[in-house]
């Protein structure tokens, strides 16, 4: 094999890569069902080519999301100047389970897989705890420093309301419509936050 048979080859199977990650990256942003059949025709491969480059749906949905979601401190930048934990994480709250909806396809998607399979849940973006971490910041010098234990737990409740299971057992099994759901789940997040913020006192 020539150096640039070697070359066009290689340059084919990034084309093809990239191909699927885009046809990803699209279908995640109509919100539908996302599945590699529906990727892979998309991308016009077959499903066999989409999986010898990706072993499974989790994986190619974590790299077409790669930088979809902003990092924290830019998600938050509305309430940047806000030192009311109350109020950041309302916005947070409201912020995640609007871009959950958005994309809930491959949100479902994800959930599903890690849940048949516990040991992909590391390709499971993490996103809820960055932005929950950024909107308690004003509490890390009093809760934090004064009772962390507290303040540990209140992060795993906040994580238990700022999700998409939790948006997903709104909607699904207690028939709310997607403002609803989102308007239930911040005022249960902004509860749970008034109540540590009182504890201070």
């Amino acid at each position: 094999m020539t150096a640039q048979a070697g070359t066009g080859r290689t340059n084919q199977k990034q084309r093809t890569r990239m191909a699927i990650v885009a046809a990803a990256r699209e279908l995640i942003g109509t919100g539908a069902e996302v599945t590699m059949p529906a990727i892979a025709r998309a991308a016009l491969v077959s499903e066999a080519t989409a999986y010898r480059y990706f072993p499974d749906l989790p994986s190619l949905i974590s790299e077409a999301l790669a930088g979809v979601w902003p990092p924290p401190a830019e998600a938050l930048a509305p309430v940047a100047d806000s030192s009311d934990p109350v109020e950041r994480v309302a916005f947070a709250c409201e912020f995640l389970l609007r871009g959950i909806h958005a994309r809930q396809g491959s949100v479902r998607a994800m959930i599903a897989a890690t849940i048949t399979r516990p040991e992909t849940v590391t390709t499971r973006p993490g996103i809820r705890f960055g932005l929950i971490d950024h909107a308690l910041l004003p509490l890390e010098g009093t809760l934090g420093a004064t009772d962390p234990d507290v303040f540990a737990q209140l992060k795993r409740d906040l994580a238990v309301v700022v999700s998409a299971e939790a948006f997903f057992t709104l909607t699904d099994l207690c028939g709310l419509a997607p403002d609803e759901a989102i308007a239930s789940a911040v005022r249960t997040a902004t509860t749970l936050t008034e109540a540590a913020v009182r504890s201070i006192a």
